[in-house]
């Protein structure tokens, strides 16, 4: 496995301000609305119990989330459909851009003007997505040599320690079932979701280059349409506020 991208740990950060401001709340509904169209019980439904994990995490209030929930059966409301965008950010770095949106006529415009705005571009299908594997990531409080043990056990592909956790890889169609077996185990996980992982890293270590693409990164993640943003930019150097 070639690479985690820091942008990821920088989201994380970024993801637990924004969640104080409620910021983050409509991304976390629009997610839930979505994988509740596969069966409304956590129980039974993996991925609706994975992205309820995730809003309680953010503090998403229980009402909040149980609206979510209902919005997949309610006929009155707008359909969300999930698209995937590519692009091409400073410093020739690849963008995955996940979003749930019910207009796609608004959120393309949107996206591209991102995009063009700071220094980047959209680009063809296909052409950024090769440098990517859909993988499931699982976040682990633990760290170690025995959690290491027990995490490949668990069927995991791969692990790595970052930064005071373990950083767990799964094939996407093993998230669920690698997830469960950790839980079952005693760790603490703390974070569980399908990602775009980079094959191979692409390192910024120009300031300029480094802070254009930051801002990128930053501008397309508080799009509300917007649900994950994947970049194989690795920024190796400090970056102002």
């Amino acid at each position: 496995m070639s690479g985690h991208s820091k942008w990821s740990t920088i989201k994380r950060e970024k993801g637990a301000k924004d969640a104080k401001r409620g910021a983050v709340f409509t991304k976390l509904g629009n997610q839930i609305a979505i994988a509740a169209r596969s069966g409304a019980d956590p129980a039974m439904n993996s991925t609706l119990a994975m992205a309820i994990e995730k809003a309680k995490q953010a503090n998403m209030p229980s009402a909040n989330i149980q609206r979510a929930i209902d919005r997949a059966a309610d006929k009155n409301a707008a359909v969300l459909e999930e698209t995937v965008y590519e692009g091409m950010g400073p410093g020739g770095v690849g963008i995955i851009i996940e979003t749930a949106t019910d207009n796609k006529n608004r959120t393309f415009p949107e996206v591209r003007n991102a995009l063009t705005k700071n220094g980047g571009r959209i680009a063809d299908a296909g052409s950024v997505a090769f440098k990517f594997t859909r993988k499931g990531v699982i976040n682990v409080a633990e760290v170690g040599e025995d959690v290491l043990m027990t995490i490949l056990d668990s069927g995991a592909e791969d692990v790595i320690e970052e930064q005071g956790e373990t950083i767990v890889y799964t094939d996407q169609k093993n998230l669920a079932k690698v997830r469960m077996a950790l839980m079952e185990a005693g760790l603490t996980v703390s974070g569980a979701e399908l990602q775009y992982v980079p094959n191979a890293i692409i390192e910024i270590d120009d300031a300029e280059v480094a802070q254009k693409l930051i801002k990128l990164l930053d501008v397309l993640d508080d799009m509300d349409d917007v649900v994950n943003v994947h970049t194989d930019a690795d920024v190796t150097i400090e970056i102002s506020e």
